[in-house]
C-alpha cells in the first residue's frame, strides 16, 4: 500500500490556535497509510502581487507551492474571520493558484474543516475557501466540509467532534478521482 501525503494549510497563525491544535491532532492520528504535513511557512508569504511571481518568485512562495505540489490531497484547516476566510489563507490560495491552469491546487482533491467559537462554526469561511480552490483548479469535496461550532463544546476531547474530523481527513483520503469502471 503506497503512502496518501496531505498537505495541510491553516488558516490561523496563533501559536495557540485552537485549528492549528486540530491539525497536529489530526496528524498524529492519521490513518495508517497517510502522512499529514502541516505546510509551514503561510506567514512568510508576500500579499500576491503578478510583478514578484515571475521566473524568480519569492523564495516563500516556492516553498508553499513545492510543500502542496508534493502531496496527494490538501485539508485546509481553518477558523472564520470577521465573516471570512483568514487574509493569510486567502493569499496562500492565490500563491498556489499561480501560474493560472497550473498552479499547486490543480486536480489535487480538496477538503475544508475548522472551528470558531460561534454557533457557525466558520461555515462563511469555508464556504469561500471552496470557492477560492475551486476557483485554483482544485477538486473540492464539498460534501466532506465540517463547520464545527465551538459553543459549549470542548472540540479536542470531545469524541464525537473528532470523530467528524478524522471522518473528514478519511473521506478526502479515500477519494478516488478515477472514473467507476462499474456499469
Amino acid at each position: 500500500m503506497s503512502q496518501t501525503r496531505v498537505a495541510v494549510l491553516v488558516g490561523s497563525l496563533r501559536a495557540d490556535s485552537l485549528n492549528r491544535k486540530i491539525a497536529e491532532l489530526l496528524a498524529a492520528r492519521a490513518p495508517e497509510g497517510v502522512e499529514v504535513d502541516i505546510v509551514d511557512g503561510l506567514e512568510n508569504l508576500p500579499f500576491y502581487n503578478e510583478d514578484i511571481d515571475g521566473e524568480t518568485a519569492p523564495d516563500a512562495a516556492t516553498h508553499v507551492r513545492r510543500q502542496v505540489a508534493a502531496a496527494d490531497r490538501v485539508l485546509v484547516v481553518t477558523p472564520e474571520y470577521n465573516g471570512t476566510m483568514p487574509a493569510v489563507l486567502n493569499n496562500a490560495i492565490d500563491w498556489l493558484s499561480r501560474p493560472y491552469g497550473a498552479g499547486a491546487l490543480v486536480a489535487k482533491p480538496f477538503a475544508v474543516v475548522g472551528t470558531t467559537p460561534t454557533p457557525y462554526g466558520g461555515r462563511w469561511a469555508h464556504a469561500d475557501t471552496v470557492r477560492s480552490a475551486n476557483v485554483a483548479g482544485a477538486v473540492v469535496l464539498e460534501d466532506v466540509t465540517v463547520s464545527q461550532p465551538g459553543v459549549e463544546v470542548d472540540v479536542l476531547n470531545d469524541e464525537e467532534v473528532l470523530g467528524k474530523l478524522r471522518g473528514a481527513l478519511e473521506a478526502l483520503v479515500a477519494y478516488d478521482a478515477a472514473p467507476s469502471s462499474a456499469a
